[in-house]
């Protein structure tokens, strides 16, 4: 492709972006496979345009704003042209001219757009910092209170793209002996740095044709998401229960602590999601797990278990603000609303996994959000009401599931891509009193 459709290209999956109903790489997954002719490195630069033009929006339209210019995806590629890229108006009329493949031509009022921008650096220092460490305004308050004076660092590290991190699948292989296989496949890999079965890669690659991926030994994992799921702490011949599965990262992840014996439950109202876990479940070796779709928090299927688990993991549904990274458009997906209507349902998940934890037993609640109201205050809302659980302190859960030192103090953990170079992840630990 010529750089002048690579652009339009850009400019056509940030329209889509912009007015779908799904995540920004649900919508380039689908574009890609509906244009099997676009060669892997177009897909390559027309996804690293992509990306960095979606991590850049809030100032990108804090410019268009000031210069009375429409915020559509049209205009931020232009502004981002010359604000990021340093374009000439020659340079960009060469690449939106109208011919084969390329964007249709610039406009008057788009050369003037230009011609007013020409000079300018993308950072200015009027900006306000939800502008500049691209989150939603509404937000500013609960992020402030979570980081003080570390926001800023927080926020860019946010903006930053995220690493390709493995879990091994310890049923199948070590670490090391996972490592040796990615290497005869061309892939160094580095041990990550918290989780013991975790593996980094440099950059992305299409792991689906890797043998050592088909084969089971690694699963796509972020290094916090792995952490979550080795702080519950899952024993071979428990019984435990994954409430929120999805599509069976984390019950990958229990079933391999667990090797393979014991029961595990893995719990979720979306069939579809359930029947994805499968395959996985399959390629992984497991078969110590059974799938259940519920019907809410008083499904039947609960009401028959009551206290009969000796560990819960809740990976609450949340607003995933520390994947920003991974779904730079997912923050500007969000609004207050969403927020109570997630703690409210976050509360109802909790109260009803902890129904199956058995006296004795571990209560671990996760959620990939850096807002203190889905996590801190979430936790405390539950200990208030529920007196027969009492939070574990957070190196005491490391220190019986996990070799190394806790990064954290106090009673919860908090990962965060600045201070750790995970997702952002909150984890709580609390067990059912005897």
């Amino acid at each position: 492709m010529t750089p002048a459709a690579r652009f339009a290209a850009v400019l056509e999956l940030a329209n889509s972006i912009e007015f779908a109903n799904a995540p920004a790489d649900t919508v380039a997954s689908a574009y890609f496979r509906a244009r099997r002719y676009i060669g892997s490195s177009d897909r390559r630069a027309i996804s690293l345009q992509l990306w960095s033009l979606l991590r850049r929006r809030a100032r990108l339209d804090w410019w268009l704003s000031g210069k009375a210019a429409p915020t559509d995806a049209r205009r931020r590629l232009i502004a981002d042209l010359v604000l990021e890229s340093g374009m000439s108006l020659a340079e960009i009329d060469a690449l939106f001219t109208g011919r084969e493949h390329a964007a249709e031509k610039l406009s008057g009022d788009e050369r003037a757009l230009i011609q007013k921008l020409a000079g300018f650096a993308l950072v200015h220092r009027g900006m306000p910092v939800w502008v500049r460490c691209e989150f939603p305004e509404w937000m500013t308050a609960q992020l402030e209170s979570v980081f003080g004076p570390e926001l800023e660092r927080e926020m860019a590290a946010l903006s930053d793209p995220a690493p390709v991190d493995l879990r091994v699948n310890t049923l199948k292989a070590t670490r090391a002996e996972a490592r040796a296989a990615l290497a005869a496949e061309g892939l160094a890999a580095e041990p990550t740095r918290l989780s013991p079965i975790g593996l980094r890669l440099p950059a992305r690659t299409a792991l689906g044709a890797q043998d050592s991926f088909r084969a089971g030994l690694v699963e796509v994992q972020d290094e916090g998401s792995q952490i979550a799921a080795l702080l519950v702490g899952a024993k071979p011949g428990e019984a435990v229960v994954d409430y929120c599965a999805g599509a069976g990262g984390k019950t990958l992840a229990l079933a391999a602590a667990m090797q393979n014996k014991g029961r595990l439950a893995a719990l979720d109202i979306d069939k579809k999601r359930s029947e994805r876990a499968a395959e996985r479940l399959r390629r992984a070796g497991v078969f110590n797990t059974a799938r259940h779709v519920l019907t809410g928090e008083t499904d039947p299927w609960i009401k028959r278990r009551l206290a009969s688990f000796d560990r819960v993991l809740v990976d609450a549904p949340c607003t995933g603000s520390g994947t920003w990274r991974r779904n730079p458009d997912a923050r500007w997906r969000l609004a207050p609303a969403d927020l109570d209507r997630l703690v409210e349902r976050q509360a109802a998940i909790l109260a009803s996994a902890a129904r199956l934890v058995k006296k004795g037993g571990r209560l671990v609640y996760a959620t990939c959000s850096l807002l203190a109201a889905e996590n801190e205050e979430q936790v405390a809302k539950f200990a208030a009401a529920h007196p027969d659980f009492t939070v574990v302190p957070i190196r005491q859960a490391w220190v019986e599931s996990m070799p190394g030192d806790c990064p954290a103090a106090g009673d919860f953990l908090r990962l965060t891509p600045a201070r750790h170079g995970t997702d952002g992840f909150f984890v709580a630990a609390m067990m059912r009193k005897v």
